[in-house]
């Protein structure tokens, strides 16, 4: 197993990657290749007290700076590091590539080098959300702020995969994002996916409300990449609030330190329940390969967190078990046309 790292992607790059890559290096059954400047990311290796042998670096020269036009980036520097990354999936020498640097650019460069899998007409960002029940997912997240009713289809499908393969859950239950539980509740776009998404082989359940999301009713969230990177934004936003006003409302009184005392193994866990850094990165899912999307400001934690999440969807095989559903699926839809 090979992981391409763009090693010059992200608010915090070098130093946070480079750090990430070293923090997860003992624990990939495999390599860690460090996509960038080799200078400047041998320099960051300095800095650490320690080089693991399974860490390798791949020059590249240029750099897609996060407020760049992902399009003319991708055109204008094809010797960046995030299309360098992405290129190593494609000829084989990686297993997957990962980048918290431009979103944008990573999407494009995942697009155009390694086309979609044949069936998929939308990859989408498959994000990863705390629930009552654990991790689940919402997709898309913003790769498609536009869709049709097939494109949320084929986000239920390659979510119901990606939840099964990548987070252990059998049979997912599929929801349908809208704002009421009714088939008729929603949108254009929701009315005419849901009669699809029945047909579908998923375990579609409906629709469901937003409060849904996070109350354990459903493994996949799905819905238009619009939608769901408000919903992204919304839940971070809260989260981040919400543990701001718990600090202080603990440091604005004796009794709430000594409560704080009692409860530190509580906070301890509800807090790291809350930390983007814990979830790692979001699989750009339908592409012909294993990409990653990391959190901009994604610091070492985060980075070696997406960089077990990269290895667990390569160990578990997600893309042969996407690329057979999608083909059983397309086939289907051609025994029913014709029927």
């Amino acid at each position: 197993m090979k992981i391409a790292v763009d090693a010059m992607g992200g608010d915090h790059a070098p130093g946070a990657v480079v750090a990430g890559a070293v923090l997860a290096a003992p624990q990939v059954d495999g390599e860690i290749i460090l996509v960038g400047r080799q200078p400047v990311i041998e320099a960051e290796l300095a800095k650490l007290s320690q080089r693991p042998s399974n860490l390798q670096i791949h020059h590249a020269e240029d750099v897609v700076e996060m407020g760049e036009s992902p399009l003319l980036a991708l055109r204008q520097k094809a010797g960046s590091s995030v299309t360098v990354s992405v290129d190593l999936v494609r000829d084989g020498v990686a297993d997957a590539a990962l980048s918290a640097g431009n979103s944008g650019a990573m999407m494009a460069a995942a697009t155009m080098r390694l086309r979609t899998l044949p069936g998929v007409q939308r990859p989408a960002i498959a994000v990863t959300l705390p629930t009552s029940i654990g991790k689940r997912i919402v997709l898309d997240a913003g790769a498609n702020v536009e869709c049709k009713p097939e494109h949320l289809v084929e986000f239920g499908l390659m979510g119901s995969i990606f939840c099964e393969h990548v987070l252990g859950v059998v049979n997912p239950r599929v929801g349908l994002l809208s704002i009421g539980t009714e088939r008729s509740k929603g949108n254009d776009l929701t009315q005419a996916a849901f009669p699809l998404m029945e047909q579908a082989p998923l375990n579609f359940v409906g629709n469901i409300e937003g409060e849904q999301i996070v109350d354990g009713a459903v493994d996949v969230t799905v819905c238009d990449g619009f939608v769901g990177n408000v919903v992204l934004k919304v839940c971070e936003g809260v989260g981040s609030g919400f543990m701001y006003d718990l600090k202080n409302a603990i440091k604005g009184s004796v009794w709430g330190k000594i409560g704080a005392f009692f409860l530190a193994r509580a906070l301890r866990e509800m807090a790291a329940k809350y930390d983007y850094a814990e979830y790692g990165g979001a699989l750009l899912l339908g592409v012909n390969g294993v990409c990653i999307i990391s959190h901009g400001k994604s610091d070492a934690r985060a980075i070696a967190k997406a960089i077990m999440v990269s290895a667990t969807a390569v160990k578990n095989d997600v893309q042969t078990h996407m690329a057979q559903s999608f083909e059983q699926y397309a086939t289907k839809q051609t025994i029913a046309a014709s029927q």
